[in-house]
Parts: structure tokens; C-alpha cells; sequence
């Protein structure tokens, strides 16, 4: 039997939800088990690798057209729906909280969406930003193409303190002041990331440009993302 290649990069999605922004600014964070392959015990944003299902799931709404054209560039565009529904599911399954509008779901959802759907939610992608994207190091016992979502707590449909629909992928889940956030133990891509939200804290509305942290074979890069040309 061939070995899984652990070196193949995934793209993935990840989540920040940012509470009471205008006051005392918190972000929803969990720790990673001791046990798990990549970044063991370290506080992160819930997120996760998109799944191929996730390229069939209906939005509510899409993401912003800004967004998605940012999201858009040095990528395939047909990956810019899996990605965004991709960041929603992973929320639901770390947190249990719901980032969707009421709705009926036209034909049965993929076994990862069984249980969202029976909130009697469908997926909403039009308070999320797209705010970062990350390649991680060449070496690392996993490798992801990360997409950082920004999304302010007032969108969740759900109780922002009921963890209780929650799997158990992170534990320790809390709303963690941003004036504390420095004392816990991250990954250093996650205090990158970090920077740029306490930065725009106070900023609704989406970035012009996303930051990306290009780590590839040859070389480190951080480079920003301004979007595809228009086409005529």
C-alpha cells in the first residue's frame, strides 16, 4: 500500500471571530491536544483542511466580491467556494457556533453538514473577510495553504458562549482579551496574523490588499494580495 504523502500541501480555512471590538476586543481561541500531528498544545483559531464535499455546499450568501477576488488571486478561482464554506464548517465543528441564516437545504447534506443542517441553518459567507493567507515551511509533518477569515461575534446566529455543540478537535475554547493574548502559547503564524487583526480592530470594513506569507521550496515571502486584474 502506497504511504500518504504528509509533505502534499492542503488548502485550508481558518476563523477569527472578534468580540466586542470597539470595547474590549476578544478572539475565540482552543488548544490544540498534546497528541496532535500538527502544532501540539498550542492555542489557534479554529480551522481546518477544506474537504472535497465542501466545493458542493450552498452559501446563504457568498462572500464579498472584494474578498473574493482577493481570495482569488495566485489560486485557482472554482477553490474560492470550497475555502469560504470550508471556513464555516470548521467553525461549527471546533466551537459549535453557527455562522448561517435560516434555510432549507435543497437536496441532503454531505455527512460533515448533517449536523449543521439540522440547526435548520444553511451556510452564510457574507460577514466573513478574507484578511490573510499563510503557506506553511517546507519540513513541517503537515503543510497547508491557510486562508484567514475574519468575522465580527455579532454574525453568529448561535450563543457566543455555548460550546456545547463543540467537537473535541479543540479544548480550553474561550474568548480571549486581546491585551492577554501574548501570554498564551501560539504558533508563530498565529501572533503574525494577530498583528494584523489588533490593527485593523477597529476597521469594518474589508482590507484593499491580504497579506501572504509565501513559504515555498526556494524561498520566504511575505507578499500581498491586491486581487485579479479585471477582465474587459
Amino acid at each position: 500500500m502506497a504511504q500518504i504523502d504528509k509533505s502534499k500541501v492542503r488548502n485550508a480555512a481558518t476563523v477569527i471571530v472578534l468580540r466586542d471590538r470597539f470595547t474590549t476586543p476578544r478572539i475565540l481561541m482552543g488548544q490544540r491536544g498534546a497528541k496532535a500531528a500538527f502544532m501540539p498544545n498550542k492555542f489557534v483559531f479554529p480551522g481546518g483542511a477544506v474537504d472535497a464535499a465542501d466545493a458542493q455546499v450552498p452559501l446563504a450568501a457568498p462572500l464579498s466580491p472584494l474578498c473574493a477576488d482577493r481570495l482569488s488571486e495566485e489560486a485557482d478561482p472554482v477553490l474560492a467556494h470550497a475555502i469560504t464554506v470550508a471556513a464555516i464548517r470548521e467553525l461549527w465543528e471546533e466551537t459549535g457556533q453557527i455562522l448561517g441564516a435560516p434555510g432549507d437545504w435543497t437536496a441532503p447534506p454531505p455527512p460533515d453538514w448533517t449536523d449543521f443542517a439540522a440547526t435548520g441553518h444553511l451556510p452564510d459567507a457574507g460577514a466573513l473577510q478574507f484578511v490573510f493567507r499563510a503557506l506553511t515551511p517546507p519540513g513541517r509533518p503537515r503543510r497547508f495553504d491557510a486562508r484567514f477569515f475574519l468575522v465580527d461575534a455579532d454574525a453568529l446566529t448561535s450563543d457566543a458562549d455555548d460550546f456545547s455543540a463543540a467537537s473535541d478537535e479543540l479544548s480550553h475554547l474561550q474568548w480571549i482579551p486581546l491585551s492577554e493574548i501574548r501570554t498564551f502559547d501560539m504558533p508563530f503564524i498565529t501572533q503574525v496574523v494577530l498583528a494584523e487583526i489588533e490593527a485593523r480592530a477597529h476597521d469594518l470594513a474589508p482590507p484593499t490588499s491580504v497579506p501572504y506569507f509565501r513559504n515555498n521550496d526556494e524561498e520566504s515571502l511575505f507578499l500581498r494580495l491586491y486581487g485579479r486584474p479585471m477582465e474587459d
